[in-house]
């Protein structure tokens, strides 16, 4: 598996963004220590296409994103659509959002190869058996602000990658780009909420889902409830795993869906207002795709839970 090398992947990825950044709307500049930032939506207008190459970023390059437009109830809406055949290491081992960086009163998102370098947490990376070594680096930052000389100093530090083999691509959440990446995480949110009700990620061998692409708008906080009820209310994840106790394995689909939550079946705007906009007031099982399908390579027999909530999905996405 550690043959694999996210950083490698994502950062040859990366170069279509460097060598035509007009194609895809983004900003290329380097900071004074020699990092490459790549603006895909603070002050460059950004939109799907990097959207898109966000998303592969962030999955290490271990998986393959399209767009296109799925059916939610009486609607059509743009999709996002992900595919991994490494899904531990691509969504937990890269994509998963697990590195806070603070700054004064900025904290920065981070995601991204880089963290299977610097080890961001390092339980994650215990428990899939994974760790990536690489002298070239990608982070992908969820901000609304350029990084700092000191942000790419605390990345810079934590890996180990010097700051010229590093890659920082930015995007904010409400931008087009931002959106699209934000939805692109429906797999890793799965495989995230079965790992957290007893399923062992690495016995998740495929992993597939789809979850709308919010619209977008000016204000921050409507975008990010938005972003959250797309998977929740919107998102489907299919995974195929090898797995022995089909009781217990039901018991685990079975808890996955969002629906499972006592917070479930209202927009997440309200209900994050409803917490006094405090995430940690709010019931974890909440943060879990609306489908989870789930094919038991071992016999055969394929498992659902969870249904598609167009009503709440289409009131939060501004119909």
């Amino acid at each position: 598996m550690n043959a694999l090398s996210v950083n490698e992947l994502a950062y040859q990825l990366a170069q279509k963004l460097l060598v035509n950044p007009e194609l895809y709307g983004v900003a290329v500049s380097k900071s004074a220590m020699g990092a490459v930032i790549v603006d895909a939506g603070v002050k460059a207008p950004g939109g799907f296409e990097v959207g898109k190459i966000l998303t592969e970023l962030c999955l290490g390059a271990a998986g393959k994103v399209d767009l296109g437009f799925k059916s939610y109830g009486e609607i059509d809406f743009p999709s996002v659509i992900v595919t991994t055949d490494f899904p531990a290491v691509a969504c937990l081992g890269s994509q998963f959002a697990g590195w806070r960086i603070k700054e004064d009163d900025n904290i920065a998102i981070g995601s991204g190869p880089v963290r299977a370098i610097a080890l961001k947490p390092k339980e994650v990376y215990d428990e899939i058996g994974y760790t990536d070594k690489c002298d070239k680096a990608v982070i992908v930052l969820e901000s609304n602000q350029l990084p700092t000389e000191i942000l790419i100093e605390k990345v810079t530090k934590a890996s180990g990658v010097a700051p010229e083999n590093l890659i920082v691509v930015v995007a904010p959440t409400a931008s087009i780009a931002g959106l699209t990446q934000v939805s692109g995480r429906v797999v890793e949110v799965g495989i995230h909420k079965l790992k957290t009700v007893g399923l062992d990620p690495k016995c998740i061998k495929y992993a597939m889902g789809y979850a709308p692409i919010c619209p977008s708008g000016p204000d921050f906080e409507v975008a990010m409830a938005r972003t959250n009820d797309a998977i929740l209310y919107g998102g489907t994840v299919f995974c195929a795993v090898e797995y022995d106790d089909e009781a217990k394995l039901q018991e685990i689909i079975n808890q996955t869906p969002s629906m499972m939550s006592k917070d479930y079946g209202k927009p997440f705007l309200q209900i994050f207002r409803e917490a006094d906009k405090d995430f940690y007031k709010i019931d974890h099982n909440l943060f879990a795709p609306a489908v989870i399908i789930v094919n038991n390579v071992k016999t055969g027999r394929t498992f659902k839970a969870g249904k598609i909530n167009s009503q709440v999905l289409l009131e939060s996405l501004g119909f």
